[in-house]
């Protein structure tokens, strides 16, 4: 439990999508590794599409419940988020990480939303994903480790405008 006096306000958590390669049996499970790099943050809430229960067989069409289901979770996480970090594994194609980033770029560009990206080269479409990025301002990181310390310094910024 939290209790708050006055004057001090609840602090809001801050939500972070882990959007990125998920592609099993070929995608590293980044996810994980960053969720056990940030446990010590107290509140930040990472919204991880890698589910547990999914089943490759489902048909990837909207009358399929379980898998709009999946779809729609993931669309509503990230307008919920305060940030998204997007990995390219270079294993993997990504269609859906490519088309969430394109989502996502204008809101970011004019401000509404932090995105961060880390596309390693050997990532098929890695061109593509460092011009838009250049163009439309999306701080890029070069490795894993840079990725988690600059979601723990925007967390960090984060809590100081809103306490």
């Amino acid at each position: 439990m939290k209790e708050f006096k006055a004057p001090h306000k609840p602090k809001k958590d801050y939500y972070v999508f882990l959007a990125g390669s998920i592609e099993m049996g070929k995608a590293e499970n980044w996810q994980k590794k960053v969720t056990n790099a940030l446990t010590h943050l107290d509140g930040i809430c990472l919204l991880n599409p890698r589910r547990d229960d999914w089943d490759s067989s489902w048909e990837q069409k909207i009358e399929n419940e379980k898998f709009r289901e999946q779809v729609e979770w993931e669309l509503d996480a990230m307008e919920q988020a305060d940030l998204i970090i997007f990995y390219f594994d270079p294993n993997t194609i990504s269609p859906i990480t490519l088309y969430e980033l394109g989502l996502h770029t204008k809101s970011a560009f004019e401000g509404k939303k932090d995105l961060i990206v880390y596309c390693p080269d050997g990532y098929f479409r890695k061109g593509n994903v460092d011009v838009g990025c250049n163009k439309y301002n999306i701080q890029q990181v070069h490795n894993l480790s840079s990725f988690i310390e600059l979601v723990e310094k925007k967390f960090k910024t984060f809590n100081e405008k809103v306490f």
